[in-house]
């Protein structure tokens, strides 16, 4: 049984028609992004990053698990698989994959402004609606917030996702152009003879990674046939 790590980007939830913020167009369309995703944001307008994110998660929410998403969790009948993802939406989980790391928070969950350490599922603070608004607070009265790693903050879960990169017997890239740190540093902390692919449409600059091989391909084209052969 291989140990199979897989790092994850908005190109794999792009094929379940989920947009990242900048495409959402409407309303947001004039904001800038530190408007939407920064702390000083959320001070200077708190509901307007709320209303956002509450968008976010409906969207996530009407959105299906794809063939790539899929596949990955069948992965597992054989493999140890664990994912690494830059995605805030819960699509890994609800494909049947069950180890699966946030690296940029999860936008089912929603956590305390005064104790970071307070973090609650969003059906346990909104069930019908799943919405936090000003005036939402925690068990110390403080305001919640999205549980999601904003511009400008630290990445709490990036030194696991490292410590997982190298123990892997097999890498996967899927659906990320490797631009965004210090997740796209990921890739340097694997073993030099650990095997690794890449599948995405518009491959990253991968120049002088060893033991690489690139799959120019969508993620719901490139994944079931590669973990159709991990299978075999």
């Amino acid at each position: 049984m291989a140990n199979i790590v897989v790092l994850t980007g908005a190109g794999i939830s792009a094929e379940s028609g989920l947009k990242t913020f900048r495409d959402l167009g409407g309303l947001w369309e004039t904001h800038s992004v530190e408007d939407l995703a920064s702390p000083a944001g959320f001070r200077k307008n708190p509901q307007l990053v709320l209303d956002f994110y509450n968008l976010r998660r409906k969207q996530a929410l009407e959105a299906q698990p794809n063939a790539a998403h899929l596949a990955l969790a069948e992965l597992e009948k054989k493999h140890h698989v664990q994912i690494i993802t830059q995605n805030v939406d819960d699509l890994h989980e609800r494909a049947g994959s069950s180890k699966v790391l946030h690296l940029h928070g999860e936008l089912r969950k929603v956590r305390s402004t005064q104790d970071a350490s307070l973090i609650y599922d969003i059906d346990e603070i909104d069930p019908e609606n799943l919405e936090i608004h000003v005036g939402c607070t925690c068990e110390k009265g403080s305001q919640l917030r999205p549980h999601i790693v904003w511009f400008g903050e630290m990445v709490p879960e990036i030194e696991k996702a490292a410590e997982l990169c190298r123990t892997a017997d097999f890498f996967l890239v899927v659906g990320t152009s490797l631009m965004v740190f210090p997740a796209a540093a990921l890739i340097h902390e694997v073993p030099a003879a650990t095997r690794k692919c890449i599948i995405d449409p518009n491959l990253p600059d991968v120049s002088g990674i060893p033991n690489l091989y690139t799959i120019q391909e969508k993620a719901t084209a490139g994944v079931p046939r590669l973990v159709e052969k991990l299978l075999g």
